[in-house]
C-alpha cells in the first residue's frame, strides 16, 4: 500500500482536445421536448455547451480543487484519490465520506472546511472532524481502476484500509449519501470495531440488488391500481424519474461507455439529466446547481474517461449480490444518523430503515437526492449532531 500528495493538473492536450470535440458536436433534431418528457433538452444543452465553449474556465476551477490537500493511494490495487483535510478543533473525529453516481467527491467541498474548522464558521470548535472525501473507487481521479467485480458494499474493503492502514485511524465515523451511502451502510455493518457511527442522506438496503429483476427499479412491483390517484402518481413519477439509467447501467453499460467515453456532451446530456431529475429545483436545474459546479462535474468524469467504470457499479451490483457477514440485529449495528430531503427520489422507507441502529433523524422541507451540494448546512449540522453524542 502506498499513497503520495496529488496535484490536479489536467494537460493542456486534453482541454485542447475537448474543445475540439465540443466545437464538432452533431446535434439531434428534438420536437416537443420543452418540458424534457423526451429526456435532456437539447436547446438548453446548446446554451450550456455555448458556456462551456466560452464562458466556463476549467483552470480557474481547477485551482479551486487544488486548494484542498489531495493524496492518491493504492490498496489491493484498487486506486484511490481523496481529500484529507486535519480538524482544527481540540480532539477532532475522524469522519470519512464517500459519494454516488453520478457524484464526484466535489459534491462535498462545502461541507470540508466547516466541518474540519466549525469556529470559523460559527460553530462549536469541539464538533471538528478530520475529514476525508474519498472518491469512490473507479470514479473521477480513483483511477483507473482495472478490475472487475467493483461495487459499492466492496468498495468498503479499500476504504477501510485506507482510514486505517494507511491513515492511521483505528476507529472513524463514516457518512454518505446514494452509492456512499451503500459503501458508508457496510463499514458500519462489516467493520463495527473500525466505525464509531454513520451518517447517511440515502437510506439503502443492503439486499436491494438481490433479486431476479435488478435492473428494474420495482424489482417486478408494480404500483398498485388502488391506491389513491395523487399518491399512484407520485411513485409513478418517482419510478420514471430513476428507471432509465438503471436499466441500461445494470444490463448495457459498456454499450453506453463507448458512447460517453468519446462525446462530452452525449456525457453532459446524461449526468445533467439525472441533476435535474433527482435535484429539488421546479425544473431548472440551475436553480440548484451552478453552471461551473455541472461542468465541473462532467469535466471531472470527462477528463478522467470514469462514466464506463461508474456506471459498472451499477451492473457489478447485480452480478455481485450483497452477502452479511453475521447475523446480528440490527444489521448495521452501529449508531446512525439518517437526513432526509423532502424531495429526495430516493424517498423514506420503514423497512430500509429496521437495518440500523437509528439514534438521530431530521426531515428537511428543501432539497433533493444530492443534499451535500444542495443543502450544505443542512448536512453539516446534521452530521455534527450525529456524532456529538458519539465522541
Amino acid at each position: 500500500m502506498t499513497t503520495e500528495p496529488f496535484h490536479i493538473a489536467i494537460s493542456d492536450d486534453k482541454v485542447l482536445d475537448l474543445r475540439r470535440r465540443l466545437e464538432a458536436t452533431r446535434w439531434p433534431h428534438d420536437m416537443g421536448n420543452d418540458d424534457w418528457r423526451y429526456g435532456t433538452n437539447t436547446e438548453y444543452l446548446r446554451g450550456l455547451v455555448d458556456y462551456w465553449l466560452h464562458g466556463y474556465d476549467w483552470r480557474a476551477q481547477e485551482r479551486a480543487i487544488n486548494e484542498f490537500n489531495h493524496f492518491r493511494a493504492e490498496v489491493d490495487g484498487i486506486p484511490l484519490h481523496y481529500v484529507h483535510e486535519r480538524g482544527a478543533g481540540p480532539d477532532p473525529v475522524p469522519l470519512v465520506l464517500t459519494h454516488g453516481w453520478p457524484w464526484t467527491f466535489w459534491d462535498y467541498h462545502q461541507l470540508i472546511r466547516p466541518l474540519t474548522d466549525p469556529a470559523r464558521f460559527g460553530g462549536d470548535p469541539a464538533d471538528s472532524f478530520d475529514v476525508v472525501v474519498v472518491s469512490m473507487p473507479g470514479f473521477g481521479f480513483s483511477s483507473p481502476l482495472l478490475q472487475a467485480g467493483m461495487n459499492a458494499w466492496r468498495a468498503a474493503d479499500p476504504i477501510h484500509t485506507l482510514m486505517t492502514e494507511v491513515l492511521g485511524y483505528h476507529r472513524f465515523g463514516a457518512q454518505g449519501g446514494d452509492w456512499g451511502a451503500t459503501t458508508t451502510a457496510q463499514l458500519g455493518h462489516k467493520f463495527p470495531e473500525s466505525v464509531l457511527g454513520i451518517h447517511l442522506t440515502s437510506t439503502p438496503r443492503l439486499d436491494h440488488w438481490n433479486s431476479q429483476r435488478p435492473w428494474d427499479v420495482t424489482t417486478g412491483k408494480l404500483v398498485p391500481d388502488d391506491l389513491p390517484a395523487e399518491i399512484r402518481a407520485r411513485y409513478l413519477d418517482v419510478q420514471r424519474r430513476v428507471a432509465s439509467h438503471v436499466a441500461v447501467q445494470v444490463l448495457d453499460p459498456q454499450t453506453l461507455a463507448h458512447a460517453l467515453n468519446d462525446s462530452p456532451v452525449g456525457l453532459l446530456a446524461w449526468l445533467i439529466e439525472r441533476r435535474r431529475a433527482w435535484s429539488a429545483n421546479e425544473g431548472d436545474v440551475e436553480k440548484v446547481f451552478t453552471r461551473d459546479f455541472l461542468l465541473t462535474t462532467t469535466s471531472i468524469y470527462w477528463f478522467t474517461e470514469t462514466f464506463g467504470t461508474s456506471a459498472r457499479l451499477y451492473a457489478e451490483a447485480a452480478q455481485h449480490p450483497w452477502k452479511p457477514v453475521h447475523d446480528r440485529r440490527p444489521l448495521v449495528n452501529v449508531p446512525t444518523g439518517l437526513t432526509y430531503m423532502a424531495h429526495d427520489v430516493a424517498g423514506r422507507s420503514a423497512d430500509a430503515e429496521a437495518q440500523f441502529d437509528v439514534r438521530y433523524r431530521n426531515e428537511h422541507p428543501l432539497g433533493g437526492h444530492f443534499a451535500p451540494a444542495e443543502q450544505p448546512q443542512a448536512v453539516i449540522e446534521d452530521i455534527r449532531a450525529t456524532f456529538r453524542p458519539l465522541r
